[in-house]
């Protein structure tokens, strides 16, 4: 599926749920979702990993709205519509590559080209950032300073790290042939074929039954 009609359809989703109250469409929202991750092959423990964080919070708004609030009803309700959310998210973030979803972007959504590699290169500096962030632990433990995660020193440090490597990275998109404004070639073009928007319109004709019926 093309991912800027799949990133269309769960937003679309997300917003209409977030108007409602419905148990069995956020348990019908989860149930489809986790079959598409099975179908997809996700790993278990990267799903149950997410659901074990969701938890807590999804625990203190049943807990609320069930002494303090609506009842079990209504706690049951924002419940599951936090878990609908949950696997919402992991159904579009854990099946779809970040340089597709880009391409995408930039092509058939039209979003801005600096934006959309801006954001992929902030993606792909992650791992080097957190990189970073132990070896300035590593420094800070020969010198006698034990830098703690929670400690807003550690980040400084790696922000100016960071503010370094933009400038490089500016410069590597210059060096390349990189001009804002200006028109672009792809190498890989991306389409959005009419399955897409069949696969759009039946899923949310298919979510407005189960409001109705």
């Amino acid at each position: 599926m093309n991912p800027s009609i799949k990133l269309l359809l769960v937003f679309l989703i997300a917003l209409e749920i977030s108007f409602l109250t419905i148990i069995p469409l956020n348990v019908a929202i989860i149930v489809a979702c986790l079959i598409y991750l099975i179908y997809k092959r996700v790993h278990f423990k990267t799903v149950a990993t997410f659901c074990l964080i969701a938890l807590l919070p999804a625990l203190g708004i049943f807990f609320s709205q069930f002494y303090y609030g609506d009842g079990l009803v209504m706690g049951t309700a924002l419940f599951t519509r936090l878990y609908a959310y949950v696997f919402l998210g992991l159904s579009f973030s854990l099946t779809t590559y970040m340089v597709d979803l880009a391409n995408s972007l930039e092509q058939n959504a039209h979003v801005p080209s600096k934006f959309v590699y801006g954001v992929l290169a902030a993606i792909n500096l992650v791992p080097r950032l957190q990189y970073e962030i132990k070896v300035i632990r590593a420094n800070g433990n020969m010198r006698g300073k034990v830098l703690h995660p929670w400690m807003p020193t550690l980040y400084f440090k790696a922000l100016i790290v960071a503010i370094g490597w933009s400038n490089d990275l500016a410069q590597a998109m210059e060096s390349q042939g990189f001009v804002e404004n200006q028109k672009r070639t792809f190498a890989t073009q991306v389409k959005i074929h009419p399955k897409d928007w069949l696969v759009l319109l039946a899923t949310l004709i298919i979510v407005q039954l189960i409001i109705f019926i």
